[in-house]
């Protein structure tokens, strides 16, 4: 499951992510991450059934934590197919099917919003 989570350095200087992995056990996967001297933003990918704890532990550092049910979502009505979002997805979120309609792997999905820009009928959105 996906996390979304933003932290401040006001709010201390400790290396959440670490921490977290130090008290926890479970393992993270950093999907995306922006984070510049005074604050960051991060998507990480943990185990479902441990979603809750990695949550909770990175809370109690001060971190603000959302998750995340659903990746890009597309709207099938405004869809054409006309495939502007397979070409810019770095991470092959977009593919078409044997009928040539549009599918994708929201599961793949970093949130980077590239698609979102690049789709003609604003058949995209983020859930942010």
């Amino acid at each position: 499951m996906k996390l979304l989570v933003n932290f401040s350095r006001g709010r201390g200087r400790k290396p959440i992510i670490a921490q977290v992995v130090r008290d926890t056990g479970v393992l993270i996967n950093v999907e995306r991450a922006v984070i510049d001297s005074s604050e960051g933003e991060a998507l990480i990918d943990v185990p479902d059934d441990q979603c809750r704890l990695v949550r909770d532990s990175m809370t109690s550092l001060g971190a603000e934590v959302r998750i995340l049910e659903h990746g890009v979502n597309l709207n099938e009505s405004e869809c054409v197919d006309c495939g502007a979002c397979i070409s810019v997805c770095p991470r092959e979120v977009f593919s078409f099917d044997t009928d040539w309609k549009l599918k994708l792997a929201e599961e793949k999905c970093i949130l980077c919003g590239k698609c979102i820009d690049a789709c003609p009928h604003r058949a995209l959105t983020l859930p942010l």
